[in-house]
């Protein structure tokens, strides 16, 4: 083995093998690796030969025998030593392939690192658990090399990371926020990073990290590496990688519109105030060791984490609101067995790995695409089998669609799992796991005939029985009616005004056979169709075109639904007994007459005519003179001239009198009444101007500045 190399060093390409191949760093000898001779130790067989040998000796170790399509992809010969843009599915073993991928441009030809300085790789994530992770990955991959690792992440104690990259580290693992405190303060030096890897690029930038990533790269060599990691590639990421990197590669692991074939979609339609029952009733048909339920918001995590709670389910929540300590409790009890369950928001999950996770579910259905897959890539990792079930409303099944269509993914739809469903699965389970059981031994025999002896086969039947279904939450009564028929609805912009001839589609057909019902709202409520309309679908599990006419009147509201959804609207209604909210309720009824009507009706509204023998109110007429009579000091020469006379409107049967016309002017001698109170501006009657003496030297007397005069001109 070599002695230890000098600062600058030139890395030998891994991958080509030859000398200062393809290599950025030109020069000397490499900062903190030591070179090696050939090495004896060979590759597993399966695993290809340009992963870096003290690497592929912790891969097997590890149990790997084959890669996955991104690993292999930067791997091969055209990415050696180049800027990488890779677009890969969550869940693929991205950790892995960036690890490998930076291994040659880290240690060359060498075997193990030297003692650790300024750090020579900058691994950035979004979240602190992302991070967290990304570190325990490499310290296992990185483990036959020597390789120094810290952590740089928001949340923890900022001194101790400060200590650990003043010993030194090889690689660096942290967040944007903390990455960049580190750099401002001088605590972390990026001279001699050869390589910066952005692992969920498209989550830093929504996240709003993008001045942080800048700064960052800015900060590090130009030489560098620069490897870009995401599962989905916007145009925002693109205009990053077009700015920090050079001539990238873009590598595409797998196809953009291939649905990940390790986990099954499932669409779970359910009436609107059922949808935590669809949640309770999920977890028990599945019985997975591991569950992530994703929902919007904090408050909706921490709801529906008491529910289950309550419900005897060990559950914890992940949310932005838990600080480090909280947080890392959390996914360690996850972990150890000791919760099954975890209620998150899409932030605070994102990039966590729990072991044998094989179900998650979307209590609220995501927003958009990437929020979607990003959820879904927590199952069906490392080839393992996975469930992800979106728990959708009748009033969202149109807004599913569409997040579905646009993550080209296809999903099966059925109902909430049933009492009679779970009750068949954990006969199935109990029965498995009394077949399953070995024959009592020697210490176990006297006890067993003491047992038989007292009760029955039967008796200790039962009680087993009995103790297997306590340990289980009971499930929910759900609605066991079949699933309505969705058409999806065409995209508004082909057809949204032209019929299938390409005619104009005009006014719409009235509903033909509609059943009207009453809603106890009418204007004395303010109604509105706009709040109306949703108020209906929800409380009848209806669509708005299942609703036809909608006829507001003064103390109530008619309204008509489609004949083939009639009976199951009053159903529905009947269910609640017809009180949907607080002093608000739908019963059936016919249809509005016209009488109780009221509206505008052109035909009878009533006319107005001119009749010649009304009384009339006329103008007078204008005289010459000022428009309205200023009051001025000279009063006598503005009395002599005429004011205009203003006649302001009479009732006609109003006295004569009251016709006179009034002149809005004051006597010249009348003079405004004043505050006794006020004394006014003081006089100075015995105060004489003086001019200034004759004999003072610029003592001219001050005359007033022009118009436009500038002091500073």
């Amino acid at each position: 083995m070599s002695p230890p190399a000098k600062a600058g060093t030139a890395v030998r390409d891994h991958a080509a093998g030859q000398k200062n191949s393809g290599s950025r760093f030109r020069g000397n000898d490499p900062v903190g690796v030591v070179l090696i001779e050939q090495t004896a130790k060979m590759h597993p067989v399966n695993l290809p030969e340009t992963i870096h040998p003290q690497l592929a000796v912790a891969l097997a170790a590890r149990g790997y025998d084959t890669l996955t399509p991104v690993q292999l992809s930067v791997l091969a010969p055209e990415a050696a030593e180049r800027d990488l843009l890779v677009s890969a599915q969550t869940g693929s073993g991205k950790t892995v392939a960036f690890g490998m991928a930076i291994a040659p441009t880290l240690l060359g030809e060498a075997e193990r690192f030297a003692h650790a300085t300024t750090p020579l790789a900058l691994l950035i994530a979004p979240t602190r658990e992302l991070a967290l992770q990304v570190q325990r990955e490499l310290q296992w991959l990185y483990a036959e090399t020597g390789a120094q690792i810290a952590a740089g992440v928001g949340g923890m104690d900022i001194r101790t990371e400060r200590r650990a990259l003043e010993r030194g580290a090889h690689i660096v693992v942290g967040t944007p926020g903390r990455l960049r405190d580190h750099i401002s303060k001088g605590a972390l030096d990026l001279s001699q990073v050869r390589a910066v890897v952005l692992d969920e690029a498209d989550e830093m930038l929504d996240l709003g990290f993008r001045e942080d990533l800048e700064f960052i790269l800015e900060a590090a060599p130009e030489s560098r590496r620069t490897l870009l990691f995401s599962a989905t590639v916007p145009r925002a990421i693109a205009d990053l990688a077009k700015t920090f990197q050079r001539d990238a590669l873009r590598l595409v692991a797998t196809s953009a519109g291939e649905q990940h074939a390790d986990i099954e979609y499932q669409q779970i339609v359910v009436r609107n105030d059922e949808r935590e029952h669809a949640v309770i009733n999920m977890l028990l048909l599945h019985d997975s060791s591991n569950t992530i339920v994703f929902c919007h918001t904090r408050e909706s995590v921490k709801h529906l984490t008491a529910r289950l709670a309550n419900r005897g389910f060990p559950v914890v929540a992940l949310s932005g609101e838990l600080t480090q300590a909280e947080r890392s409790n959390a996914l360690q009890a996850m972990r150890d067995g000791r919760a099954r369950v975890c209620v998150a928001t899409d932030v605070a999950a994102r990039g966590i790995d729990l072991p044998n996770l094989d179900l998650v579910i979307h209590a609220d259905v995501p927003s958009n695409p990437e929020t979607l897959l990003h959820r879904s890539g927590r199952t069906g990792r490392a080839g393992r089998k996975g469930i992800c079930a979106l728990i959708v409303p009748l009033h969202r099944r149109s807004a599913a669609a569409r997040v579905l269509r646009a993550a080209n993914l296809e999903a099966t739809s059925r109902g909430a799992p049933t009492i009679a469903e779970i009750d068949a699965r954990n006969r199935e389970q109990i029965l498995a796991g009394a077949t399953e059981m070995s024959a009592p031994d020697e210490a176990e025999a006297g006890f067993v005939a003491e047992l038989l002896a007292r009760l029955t086969p039967e008796q200790l039947a039962a009680a087993y029985i009995r103790r297997e279904l306590a340990a289980r939450p009971a499930p929910e009564e759900v609605s066991e009616q079949a699933i309505p028929a969705f058409n999806e609805k065409p995209p508004r912009r082909d057809k949204r005004f032209l019929e299938e001839d390409g005619a104009s589609r005009g006014k719409p057909e009235p509903m033909q056979d509609g059943r009207w019902f009453t809603l106890s709202i009418g204007r004395n409520r303010r109604a509105d169709p706009k709040w109306i309309l949703p108020m209906i679908c929800k409380a009848g599990d209806v669509t708005k075109r299942d609703v036809g006419s909608i006829k507001i009147l003064d103390t109530e509201t008619r309204f008509e639904i489609a004949a083939d959804k009639a009976d199951a609207f009053a159903a529905a209604i009947g269910r609640v007994g017809g009180q949907i909210e607080a002093n608000t309720t739908i019963a059936a009824s016919g249809p509005p007459s016209n009488a109780n009507k009221k509206g505008y009706n052109r035909d009878s509204a009533p006319r107005f005519k001119k009749h010649d023998d009304a009384p009339r109110y006329d103008k007078p007429h204008r005289e010459d003179g000022p428009r309205y009579k200023v009051r001025s000091d000279k009063g006598a020469k503005l009395a002599t001239k005429p004011a205009r006379e203003i006649t302001p409107p009479v009732a006609f049967d109003a006295p004569p009198a009251a016709r006179e016309p009034v002149l809005f002017n004051r006597k010249p001698t009348e003079k405004p009444k004043v505050n006794p109170k006020d004394k006014g501006k003081p006089k100075y009657k015995n105060r004489e101007k003086r001019d200034p003496p004759v004999d003072a030297v610029a003592t001219a007397p001050r005359k007033k500045p022009k118009k436009g005069y500038d002091p500073l001109g």
